[in-house]
């Protein structure tokens, strides 16, 4: 049974969820690409604040690489999933390796998204993490941790729909998490949503676009 029509509904829903943060000149929403996007600018939208994009990039295990041995940030910054690299016996030359292609990723999307404009100020701001949703919630844990960083005032995590122990995860990491739904069993979190397309980065840089002229005057 899904709990959202499509990322579009999942921000409306999840806008009501963060109404408190409306009108805020220092709220800036940064999504995580590409699925975190279509979300993050629905609420951008309902809220009338400013929203940018985070790229962070899961460090997937080789030959099995939908399993994340960790992620990384802009900047370098990783964290690592010490369970799975001693599971699967990895060195530290192969998440050096998987780190490097994926830092080169990140460098790539960051000229697609953004061109030549500046990244956002951080500091001292109140920052709200979005995503599609969290599974295991590797990438969000390497969002949050890189940061952190940064000198935000308040880091919110908000997402329409979580895994229950990812979502508890976070009430410890962060300063305020919202989570619309955490069903149980979770299952992942296209299950959760009628359509569940992919989201191309067309369209990543066409809502950025749109977010420039946030918040309206």
């Amino acid at each position: 049974m899904a709990l959202f029509k499509d990322r579009v509904d999942a921000g409306r829903k999840l806008a009501k969820e963060l109404s408190k943060y409306a009108n805020r000149p220092d709220v800036l929403i940064l999504a995580l690409p590409r699925g975190g996007v279509p979300v993050a600018f629905e609420v951008a939208k309902e809220l009338n604040v400013k929203m940018d994009v985070f790229i962070v990039r899961k460090l997937g295990v080789p030959g099995n690489e939908e399993l994340a041995m960790g992620a990384i940030a802009s900047d370098n910054i990783r964290v690592l999933n010490d369970d799975v690299i001693r599971s699967f016996h990895i060195s530290e030359q192969v998440i050096d390796s998987v780190a490097a292609n994926e830092l080169s990723e990140i460098k790539r999307r960051e000229r697609t998204y953004r061109g030549d404009r500046p990244k956002p100020e951080i500091s001292g701001s109140t920052i709200i993490l979005i995503d599609d949703g969290l599974a295991t919630g590797a990438t969000m844990r390497a969002a949050a941790a890189a940061l952190k960083t940064k000198n935000p005032a308040k880091i919110v995590v908000a997402v329409p729909t979580a895994a229950p122990d990812t979502c508890r995860f976070f009430e410890k990491k962060v300063d305020e998490v919202i989570c619309v739904a955490t069903p149980e069993p979770f299952y992942g979190v296209g299950a959760w949503y009628e359509n569940f397309s992919q989201t191309a980065d067309e369209e990543v840089c066409e809502l950025l676009d749109k977010a420039r002229s946030l918040p309206a005057k």
